[in-house]
């Protein structure tokens, strides 16, 4: 059984504004911050009542020598702080549920989004910022929400300090109510100068974030090129920027956290200083100086709570504002129209980011993880018009772009000069990107898109791997077989990664399945994307990290699994392109040349030239592949 969502449906945030979308969190779990909101409110005033029992246990008890009395008013206090603790036990409890409720919605409408638009992210947004959103912004922005608690009880407590003590003594109660807003006043230039810290901070944040990942990403390559000391030495300077930003903030910070420790002190003194003069004068009784100590120092607790408040406001009004600029990212425009009935995939509730996933959803019915998941035209209604029917069974893929016709049921190689170019040609045919790609006859962007995504798969050589057992790696959104899952990783000739593992297709592995070498990740993301078995397979470069023995057998054991359905290799790989039943030479753009792999290789010289190694012909190699030649 798949884990349960804490919030499979989320609900549809308010990004207009980042106290919005805070007060859209507030407004999501109505009854547990009321719940908080009294709690808090209870916890608060009920410290207030503390002072008012100490004080009736000196003046009824002490002062009169009436024992019965103090020993009444001590068993008093005794239960009344018994209550107190409890009422603190389930006002933490219920703010630490209202935190990580919001924390979970967050990050639920933020892989809603990322699943919906997929494959547009790393051209919008830095990985390095999506990362920093998914981690501490979340969490930023979960601790306004203290402020419906503790921050509601603090108001209401401070209020009724100051009624009890204008029942001591109005001047007293006028030094507490002109006192916090003069705080306010103070500390409001600082609050100021934090936020605009705060934004530049997590803006060169997420920056050096990315620029590490890419870095970690590329350790070997750059190691091997010598490049390594020069991106070290890089790093290191954005280190030193970062970290003076960071001293800045820290300077704003640090002020602001003195001065929510010294102003209720200074408070304090201020108070009773005042009420001691007022006592030796005979104005108030020694009883009353003692609960006027007491409910000054309960004030401490609402002051430090509505300055902690405006603190974690600031910070989480920036960290809400960049949720919510990734929350207003839209896909392109290749979305096309959708249907009601398609409103639970827009959701993103078939789950995956990754191109070819854990499905793109095959004949099968597997749902999720292509590329852009469930992707949807979403709020933004991007790609609205008629909705057309998808072909009712398998058609061609035409390409106008490039003139690439796909004939239905064949395995097709498509060898192009540029590698950019290819990849377009495989985000238009899946459509990934703006395109007037036909299906049939019918433009891509027409057919609803889960109809689309679970008849066509892309597959990139380097899609991302989560981490799990291999077992569940290789699920498709359905469960499969031993047999099913040792039958796809045998055409990827994957055989040997399953033996290598102590506890074979049970064993864990680790995000991007790091434990494994380049060439084993490749083979298990190709028998992923096999086990989905989609009406239409579009392969790119599927074994560009595996010895040429490996890739024989490959050629070879996809050519009969795929046999009768549409697959579509982009590669320049003799091996892979001898085995194509037709092969497309995409060179400047467009198709310059079509024929078997040895038809090619004797023709066109701009062809032999493409799939030669170190600059020599295989026309041999081809005919070495399959013995016979490439079915026209």
């Amino acid at each position: 059984m798949s884990p349960q969502l804490p919030h499979p449906e989320p609900g549809v945030p308010d990004t207009r504004g980042p106290l919005r979308y805070i007060w859209w969190l507030v407004r999501s779990q109505p009854v547990r911050v009321l719940r908080g909101s009294l709690l808090g409110t209870a916890w608060m005033v009920g410290l207030s009542l503390r002072p008012y029992l100490v004080s009736r246990a000196i003046d009824d008890g002490l002062r009169t020598g009436n024992t019965r009395a103090l020993l009444f008013w001590a068993a008093t206090i005794v239960v009344a702080g018994l209550g107190l603790a409890q009422l603190g036990i389930q006002r933490h409890r219920t703010m630490t549920f209202i935190r990580e409720d919001a924390s979970a919605r967050s990050a639920a409408v933020l892989l809603r989004q990322l699943s919906r638009i997929g494959a547009v992210l790393p051209r919008k947004l830095a990985a390095g910022e999506v990362a920093t959103v998914g981690g501490s912004d979340i969490t930023n922005t979960s601790h306004v929400l203290t402020l419906t608690g503790p921050g509601v009880g603090a108001v209401l407590a401070y209020t009724v300090v100051a009624v009890i003590l204008w029942s001591i003594s109005p001047r007293l109660a006028l030094c507490v109510l002109l006192g916090v807003p003069a705080v306010a006043i103070l500390i409001g230039p600082l609050l100021r100068r934090l936020d605009r810290a705060e934004s530049v901070y997590r803006q060169r944040q997420g920056v050096l974030t990315t620029r590490a990942g890419d870095i970690v990403a590329g350790l070997r390559v750059l190691a091997g090129v010598g490049g390594r000391d020069l991106f070290a030495r890089r790093y290191a300077v954005r280190s030193q920027e970062l970290r003076a930003e960071g001293y800045r903030v820290g300077a704003v910070s640090s002020w602001i956290e003195a001065l929510t420790t010294a102003i209720p002190a200074g408070f304090l003194a201020a108070v009773i200083w005042l009420a001691a003069r007022m006592a030796v004068h005979g104005e108030i009784t020694i009883g009353q100086l003692v609960a006027v100590y007491g409910y000054v120092a309960v004030l401490i607790v609402p002051v430090w709570f509505l300055m902690q408040g405006s603190y974690q406001v600031i910070r989480g009004r920036v960290a809400a504002r960049r949720i919510i600029a990734l929350l207003r990212l839209t896909p392109d425009e290749v979305t096309g129209p959708e249907p009601d009935d398609a409103a639970g995939a827009r959701r993103g509730e078939t789950g995956g980011t990754e191109r070819d996933g854990a499905g793109g959803a095959g004949r099968d019915g597997a749902g999720g993880g292509e590329r852009d998941g469930a992707g949807g035209a979403g709020r933004d209604g991007a790609g609205a018009g008629a909705l057309r029917p998808a072909p009712a069974g398998p058609a061609e893929l035409h390409d106008p772009v490039t003139g690439l016709t796909v004939p239905v049921g064949r395995l097709i190689g498509v060898a192009a000069a540029d590698p950019a170019e290819a990849t377009a040609l495989a985000d238009r045919l899946g459509r990934y990107r703006p395109s007037e790609a036909t299906w049939g006859g019918v433009p891509l962007t027409a057919i609803a898109l889960p109809e689309v995504r679970a008849r066509i798969l892309v597959a990139d050589h380097d899609s991302y791997l989560f981490a799990g057992t291999l077992r569940e790696i290789l699920h498709s959104g359905r469960q499969h077989t031993d047999a099913e899952l040792r039958a796809g990783l045998r055409v990827a000739s994957a055989e040997d990664v399953v033996e290598a593992l102590p506890e074979e297709l049970d064993t864990p592995i680790d995000t991007r399945a790091r434990r494994l070498s380049g060439g084993q990740r490749q083979r298990v993301r190709l028998a992923r994307a096999l086990l989905v078995e989609p009406e239409v397979l579009i392969l790119v470069d599927p074994t560009s990290a595996v010895d040429a023995h490996t890739e024989a057998r490959i050629a070879q054991r996809l050519r009969d699994a795929r046999a009768g359905r549409t697959t579509i290799l982009l590669a320049t790989s003799p091996l892979l392109l001898g085995h194509a039943e037709q092969v497309a030479h995409l060179r400047d753009g467009r198709i310059v040349d079509t024929g078997t792999h040895a038809e090619l290789l004797d023709r066109d010289p701009g062809y032999r030239a493409l799939v030669s190694r170190d600059g020599e012909p295989l026309a041999a190699a081809g005919g070495a592949v399959d013995g016979e030649g490439a079915l026209r």
